[in-house]
């Protein structure tokens, strides 16, 4: 099956289990959706060494992983999450930020640039070094290999993180998926797929073996000038590469 019909596939039994969003109900092209059982695979991720020894995470923006966001506030963690389509750039929250008592809905998408803080590529570069990366996707098999909604946009934030000196191919990369989104067979990868380390559902933890991650940050001959216009933050990247100090 091609990428399309791995999605379609995975979506007809992901409907079954899924959480609406009030924006795009079911419409998995768009958003990566809340699951049943979803605080159970949270909860096994944070049962894992690599999370509990963390302070710094990069957390995609994804349904799934409201209640992870809220966590990581609860537990101390210092997180940055991009915007929407990664449109106006990355977002720091600090547990500082956040109000006790409101984490879970403070970290909702439409709330957590509210209470968190623009920073852009070069103050993250200049502050930080992330110890995990935790996402959500449409579909993950079993060697890592992840699928999204299809407009790349993890694989663009991974890409854009490692340009700047912030992870490396080592940095640890959790996927949480519903168990219905596991595919035990080979998806079509591309040269900038990010595969992850380990995977995390509501019955199972999988640490996946000998990880090959990108060996490449962005690539700039396939992205267009829509694809700019789209990501303004990509021009400051541009600029930081050409020579322009990261301090």
């Amino acid at each position: 099956m091609d990428r399309n019909q791995i999605r379609q596939s995975v979506w007809t039994e992901l409907i079954k289990v899924a959480k609406p969003d009030s924006r795009f109900h079911l419409d998995f092209n768009d958003f990566i959706p809340d699951f049943e059982g979803s605080e159970h695979a949270v909860a096994n991720l944070m049962a894992l060494p690599e999370y509990q020894s963390s302070k710094v995470l990069f957390v995609t923006p994804d349904n799934c992983l409201d209640l992870m966001r809220a966590e990581n506030v609860r537990q101390g963690k210092v997180q940055m999450v991009t915007t929407y389509g990664i449109k106006r750039g990355f977002i720091e929250i600090k547990p500082e930020y956040v109000p006790e008592g409101i984490e879970d809905f403070a970290m909702l998408l439409d709330a957590m640039e509210r209470v968190g803080k623009p920073i852009t590529l070069r103050e993250i570069s200049s502050k930080y070094r992330f110890d995990l990366l935790i996402t959500g996707a449409s579909a993950i098999n079993l060697s890592g290999t992840r699928f999204g909604k299809g407009h790349g946009y993890f694989d663009m934030e991974w890409a854009m993180l490692n340009d700047i000196g912030v992870v490396t191919r080592d940095t640890p990369i959790v996927g949480v998926i519903h168990d219905v989104q596991l595919m035990d067979l080979d998806l079509p990868a591309s040269p900038h797929d990010v595969v992850c380390d380990i995977i995390v559902t509501p019955t199972r933890t999988i640490r996946v073996p000998n990880v090959a991650k990108p060996a490449a940050g962005v690539i700039w001959e396939s992205v267009t000038a829509e694809t700019m216009a789209a990501m303004p933050v990509l021009y400051e990247l541009k600029e930081i590469l050409s020579g322009s100090s990261l301090g």
